[in-house]
Parts: structure tokens; C-alpha cells; sequence
């Protein structure tokens, strides 16, 4: 085929992913698959318009280092420091095991203990996009095993970069003049130095004189730059991205360079992925469908085991502990770039790279499938599908901003709408958004995760926000957002139990209701009186009860993540609350 000109690639290349993208998420196949089946249908293997992917996936490499940018920036201290144990403890443990085991049965097919080492490190990591999405469409980031699922996804996070390091240690390709180890440390110490005493300084001066625009160049300025940095180091463009990101993880510039990357780290890891198709060895999949299939199914099934003996280990119960397990299965994205480079530096052979590139595709195409299944079998639960809509920015001024528009948000806005006290309500269910229109509620859709879609809702002007969303790890999150970047604002909250209600107190949220705790002690106050205590009486023990509960929710804040604490303090509280009735009785 004839070449084809630049601008005719980014033609191809956008008119895929808007076509492939939304059909797999459709289809509940995910986006990462879609950019993939773009990258097969415009590769060599495909309809051949791409016939130089090696050259298309070393370019696409800046989606990954974006990507590594912006996991640097989420990295904060105190939410890893509180997170420890389960990071230390699971994410390590599922890492070491799967490796391992993995690893021993490459070793027994290759012989080779560094291939072995490379594919049981690389296959042991899972799609941190993929479990992600299906924990928040399953609900169960805010609990327990959500929890503990986000800690392991985060420590394989971390894991990346040794890993790659790893392979260049062991790499016995090399294709340039190899750069003296004290070039590279020398990079590294300016870098830090760079990134501790003049990033920020730079930042705060175009933010003072330059414009939003400016303000973005010199957020892409840093990450490729230290990115660059390290290329010309001999070391990984992907550890530049990373430390320079935690080096702006606790910066007051934060917010805003995650939101200038964030459509660059999109865009360019969906091409990353779309390279990624391009080099998948089709023939290879079309001549041993069966074989390749079953080796997806051994590895989803030997971390799901691993995963869930470590969560009923941990308290879990196996239900639930099971569900979660399944959606880390997957091999990750990153186990392309792992094996991708593994392969260029000749760790791995082109041969067994194709089989595991395609490998870990199919993992990640049967997980929404096996996880659906496993949801129906074991909660018999539907999933509700919502269409996509154009969003729609409110204009008119608002006291309150409601951010979620379902049961909760509804009663306060009916309550705001009959005493002529205006609010913008924003809700990202177009089908339900739709639905309460009908009734003549004024909500709009977007993502309130978004801070431009927060500050074109008007929450400059508004007095209070009411987070009210569905998924507790998105509210959390909105919450350290909008008291990041809008501190004067209060913030009122929802929690479905002490866990999350401790977390949102963390997070910042000024008032945090417990969903079902009024009820509870509105049908308590009624069992009293139905059994013969006065109203006065029943009301006195209920308040009592009221008072004493939330004083050692707030006692036991700071021992959150002890469990053993937690467990001396509620026995304890136990006792102080029989006190206190028997001292009622007497009186």
C-alpha cells in the first residue's frame, strides 16, 4: 500500500478510537480492547495501512510516560502511609505468589529462569484500568475487599518501575552507545534537585503571568522533559515521568497539572494501545486459538486463587473476597510495555512476546464477561446500562451545588425547590437525568470527579456542596478535591458505614450523614414505645445512644486502619454504654 501522509494517520488513528471505543464498552469489552482491535484492523496484520508498528509503538511510549506522570501525582504520603499494611502485606504477597508461580511454569516451558523472571513479574500485574472500572460499576470500592483490591492494584503500580529497570539490567540488546553509570545517577540527583527547588517556583510564575494555555505547555514541558532527562541518561523516559509526578504529589499545582495532562494522557495512551494491536500476532492467535485461550484461563484462574486465599486471609468473606479476585485476573497494561521492552532489548523472544501479548488481550476480553457471570451466579444482580449524552453547563447562579442527583440529592433539592432556594444539580446517569426532567428537575450531566466541570457549575459562588454520588471512592475523592481546591466551601456527605464515614471525615467533608443510623434510631425509638417506655423515655435512651456512638466514631477516627484497636475500643464502648443505661435505671 501506498503511504500514506502524517495528517492522514491522525485521521485513521481518531476515527478508530471514536468507532472502536465506544462499541466495545457497549459491548462490556472495555476501551483498552477497543483501541487494541483498532490497532489489529490498521495493522500489518489487518488491512496493512500501518506496516511499521515497532517505529509507531516506540512513539506511542509518551502515552505510558504520561500515564506514570499522573500515578506519581495521585501518590500522596499520607494516603500510602495509611494504607501500609494492606500495601505492604497483600500487594507484595499477591505479587511474590503469582511471580512465582508463573514464573516456575515459563521456566518449565523455556528453560530460561530471566524469561521466567520478566513474564511471572510482568503476568503477575493487572489491568489497574480495567479492575478500576468494574469495582466502581460493581460498587465495591468503598468496601472492604475494594479496599484491599485498590491496595494491591497500587503497590503493582509501584512495581512497575523496578521491573523495567530490571529489564534493562538484563537486557543483551543494545542499540546505542551505553551511557557510564555515573551519567545516570548524575541525572537522577538533578532531577530531584530540579523537581524540590525550581518546578515550583517556575509554576507559580505562569501561573501569575501566563495564560491557561501556557499553564499546560509547561505542564507537558515537565513530564516529557524529565522524561527526556532520562532517555539521554540511559535510563527509563518512564521514571523520569514517575518521580517528577511524586515530587508534585503534595504541590498546590497538583490539581491542575493532573487536569492539563489527563486529555493528553488519554489520547496518547488510547494510540499507546492502538500501537500495541498493531504488533499482535493474528495468524499466531488464528493457529492456536484453543491453546492461547487456555493459557488466559490458567492465568485469570491462578490469580484469582492467589487473590482470594489472600483476601480470606485477611477477613474477607470468600464471596465477595472471590468477585474482586476476578476482576484482578486480568494481565495489565503495563505487561505490554514490560513485554514490550523485554523483547527489544532480546530478554524475551519475538515469539513467546506475541503469544503473551496475546495472552494477556484475551485475559483482559474474558474478565467483564467472567465477572458478570460471577455476579449473577453469586448476587444475582443486573447491571444498568446508561447511553451517552452531550453535557449540558448550568449558567444560572446557585447557593447549593448538588453533585448526584438519585434518592439522597432528590430530598434535599425538593426540600431547596419549595423555599425558592436555587441549586444546579449534576448527575453523569444520562438515562435517570432524562427520567427526573420529566418531573421538572433542572440537573445536568457531567462528571463531578472533573474540576472544570465543578467550576462551570458555578462552585466559586455556592455556599454548600452536596456530594451524593453512588461509588464511596469517587465521592472521596471529589471531597479532597473540592476542599483542595475550594477550602471556604462546605461539604456535606453521605456514608454507608463507619468505614467510609472515616474516610470522608479524612478526605475533609465538613458534615457526614450515616445513611441508615437516623432510621435505625427513628424504628428503635418506635420498639421502645411499643413495648412500654414513654415517649420521653424512649426519646432520652435513643439520644443517649445517639451521642455516646458518635463520640466513639470520632474516638476511633484515628485508629481506622487497626483493626485490632478498633475491636479493643468498640468492646470498650460497649462497657461505657452499659454504664450509662445502668446509671439511667438507678436514677
Amino acid at each position: 500500500m501506498e503511504k500514506i501522509t502524517p495528517l492522514a494517520m491522525v485521521l485513521l488513528f481518531l476515527f478508530a478510537a471514536v468507532v472502536a471505543v465506544p462499541l466495545f464498552k457497549k459491548i462490556k469489552l472495555g476501551a483498552i480492547l477497543g483501541y487494541l482491535a483498532a490497532g489489529v484492523v490498521l495493522g500489518p496484520y489487518g488491512f496493512g495501512i500501518v506496516t511499521d508498528a515497532d517505529s509507531m509503538l516506540h512513539f506511542a511510549e509518551i502515552g505510558v510516560v504520561l500515564l506514570l506522570f499522573v500515578i506519581g501525582l495521585e501518590l500522596d504520603p499520607e494516603k500510602l502511609w495509611s494504607m501500609r499494611r494492606h500495601i505492604a502485606g497483600l500487594g507484595v504477597a499477591q505479587l511474590l505468589f503469582s511471580a512465582l508461580l508463573i514464573g516456575l511454569v515459563v521456566v518449565v516451558l523455556t528453560h530460561s529462569i530471566n524469561i521466567g523472571l520478566i513474564l511471572g513479574l510482568s503476568l503477575g500485574l493487572s489491568s489497574t484500568a480495567f479492575a478500576i472500572q468494574l469495582m466502581a460499576e460493581k460498587g465495591v470500592m468503598a468496601r472492604q475487599e475494594g479496599r484491599r483490591g485498590f491496595a494491591i492494584l497500587l503497590l503493582q503500580d509501584l512495581a512497575v518501575i523496578p521491573i523495567l529497570f530490571l529489564v534493562g539490567a538484563l537486557a543483551t540488546n543494545v542499540t546505542a552507545e551505553t551511557v557510564s553509570w555515573y551519567w545516570s545517577i548524575l541525572a537522577i540527583i538533578s532531577l530531584l534537585v530540579i523537581g524540590r527547588y525550581g518546578i515550583i517556583p517556575v509554576l507559580a510564575m505562569v501561573t501569575r503571568y501566563g495564560s491557561r494555555e501556557t499553564m499546560t505547555a509547561a505542564s507537558l514541558l515537565i513530564v516529557v522533559g524529565a522524561a527526556y532527562l532520562m532517555y539521554v541518561a540511559g535510563l527509563s523516559m518512564g521514571m523520569g515521568a514517575f518521580i517528577a509526578g511524586i515530587l508534585l504529589a503534595n504541590s498546590s499545582f497538583k490539581h491542575q497539572l493532573e487536569s492539563d495532562i489527563e486529555p493528553f494522557k488519554g489520547i496518547t495512551l488510547g494510540l499507546f494501545f492502538i500501537a500495541i494491536g498493531m504488533t499482535l500476532d493474528l495468524p499466531l492467535l488464528l493457529e492456536k486459538p484453543f491453546l492461547l485461550l487456555i493459557f488466559a484461563l490458567a492465568l485469570m484462574f491462578l490469580k484469582t486463587v492467589i487473590i482470594g486465599v489472600l483476601f480470606k486471609l485477611g477477613g474477607v468473606d470468600w464471596r465477595s473476597g472471590l468477585k474482586v479476585a476476578l476482576m484482578l485476573s486480568q494481565g495489565g497494561e503495563f505487561a505490554f510495555v514490560i513485554i514490550s521492552q523485554a523483547s527489544a532489548g532480546g530478554v524475551v523472544p519475538i515469539e513467546i512476546a506475541n503469544q503473551v501479548n496475546l495472552v494477556v488481550g484475551l485475559s483482559m476480553a474474558l474478565t467483564s464477561p467472567l465477572v458478570s457471570i460471577l455476579d449473577w451466579i453469586v448476587t444475582s444482580k443486573k447491571t444498568v446500562n446508561t447511553q451517552q449524552v452531550d453535557e449540558v453547563i448550568p449558567s444560572e447562579k446557585a447557593e447549593v451545588l448538588i453533585l448526584g442527583f438519585g434518592r439522597f440529592g432528590q430530598t434535599t433539592g425538593r426540600i431547596l425547590a419549595a423555599n425558592n432556594i436555587p441549586f444546579i444539580a449534576i448527575d453523569k446517569n444520562a438515562e435517570h437525568i432524562e427520567f427526573v426532567r420529566k418531573f421538572g428537575n433542572q440537573v445536568y450531566f457531567g462528571d463531578a470527579s472533573r474540576l472544570d466541570v465543578l467550576q462551570n457549575a458555578g462552585i466559586e459562588s455556592v455556599k454548600v456542596v452536596l456530594v451524593g454520588t453512588d461509588d464511596m471512592a469517587q465521592t472521596e475523592s471529589i471531597v479532597r478535591l473540592i476542599k483542595h481546591e475550594y477550602p471556604k466551601v462546605r461539604v456535606v456527605t453521605r456514608a454507608r458505614n463507619r468505614s467510609a464515614y472515616w474516610s470522608l471525615k479524612a478526605a475533609g467533608a465538613d458534615q457526614v450523614i450515616r445513611e441508615v443510623f437516623k432510621a435505625s434510631l427513628d424504628a428503635a425509638s418506635y420498639a421502645l414505645t411499643s413495648i412500654g417506655f414513654s415517649s420521653s423515655e424512649a426519646l432520652r435512651k435513643v439520644e443517649r445512644f445517639e451521642t455516646h456512638d458518635h463520640q466513639l466514631l470520632n474516638d476511633t477516627f484515628v485508629h481506622r486502619d487497626d483493626i485490632e484497636q478498633l475491636i479493643t475500643l468498640g468492646k470498650q464502648g460497649r462497657s461505657d454504654l452499659e454504664r450509662i443505661f445502668n446509671e439511667d435505671k438507678k436514677s
